[in-house]
């Protein structure tokens, strides 16, 4: 790796007026040249004639291959002679000297989508991941000279960084209970574009780009696992919903007890007590209706 170069201001003026001087010259040289065809000029004038049509095509040849026009959030980077001097980022009509060699380079953001990668999770499993990632050139020599092509460069440590932290957790938290939702990649979203965006950013630094955004695009179990995990998260549902139910009628049995005892309505000894729960866990805890069975009789026949 080459060491960073200092990104300066490189020798450019405003175009404009480089523009008005050339016009200016080629006015002159056409004004010359007017004059010697209009007349019968001497051999002296002629001479005379001559070596300021010379200097004025210098001078043309001199400014106008110099000048030339930089877009909004657009640079350009000057060279002499394979030497870096500097970087342009001047708007509109600009002027070098023009022995320099000019690069102009995008300053705007852009978005790089990553491809949808397959990668082992915290715990082994493999899962679907895919990213955006807005970024913009900030230093435009680093860009230039410290990587071959800082575009492909984008695009490999993208994968890279996206692939490490998809194993530095866990999918979701059924696959690791002691793990809170912020930290698996599932139920913190947020914080893991920000981990994204913190490393990727680390990485791309020595290339002199700047990562101002980063998201998650896509983020699933891989097609072969994607059938068991989701009947295992169904099944995970239904004992949850099953341990809420359950907890309810509890909750209800218990009242209804308290309640008979508070009122006195009538005394149960552990037996009739104990089928009294499991009838009404039962009708509460069923998943259909249930048919009530009356009794004409005394409360033991």
């Amino acid at each position: 790796m080459t060491p960073a170069h200092n990104e300066r201001a490189g020798i450019a003026f405003s175009g404009y007026i480089a523009l008005i001087v050339a016009l200016g010259l080629l006015l002159s040289a056409v004004s010359t040249l007017i004059g010697i065809a209009s007349g019968d000029p001497s051999e002296t004038e002629l001479t005379s004639a001559g070596w300021r049509l010379g200097l004025l095509a210098l001078g043309l040849a001199f400014i106008v291959p110099g000048i030339y026009m930089l877009q909004p959030n657009e640079a350009a980077t000057l060279q002499l002679f394979g030497a870096y001097t500097g970087t342009d980022r001047g708007r509109g009509l600009r002027w070098s000297i023009p022995f320099f060699s000019r690069k102009k380079l995008s300053l705007r953001a852009r978005t790089f989508l990553t491809e949808k990668l397959k990668v082992n999770d915290q715990r082994g499993n493999p899962v679907e991941i895919a990213g955006a990632i807005i970024w913009r050139v900030d230093d435009t020599a680093k860009a230039l000279f410290d990587v071959d092509d800082y575009e492909a460069f984008v695009r490999i440590q993208s994968e890279t960084a996206l692939r490490h932290l998809a194993s530095a957790y866990p999918y979701d938290t059924m696959d690791a209970d002691d793990v809170p939702a912020s930290r698996t990649l599932r139920g913190g979203a947020e914080s893991i574009a920000e981990t994204l965006a913190s490393e990727l950013g680390e990485r791309l630094a020595m290339a002199g780009l700047v990562v101002d955004q980063t998201k998650l695009t896509h983020l699933a179990y891989a097609p072969e696992i994607a059938n068991a995990m989701l009947r295992r998260q169904q099944a995970e549902a239904v004992i949850a919903a099953r341990r809420k139910i359950v907890e309810g009628a509890v909750g209800m049995v218990e009242m209804a007890l308290a309640q008979l005892a508070e009122r006195k309505m009538v005394e149960l000894d552990d037996e009739r007590r104990a089928a009294m729960v499991s009838n009404l866990l039962v009708v509460l805890c069923g998943e259909r209706e249930v048919t009530p069975v009356v009794n004409s009789g005394t409360l033991y026949t």
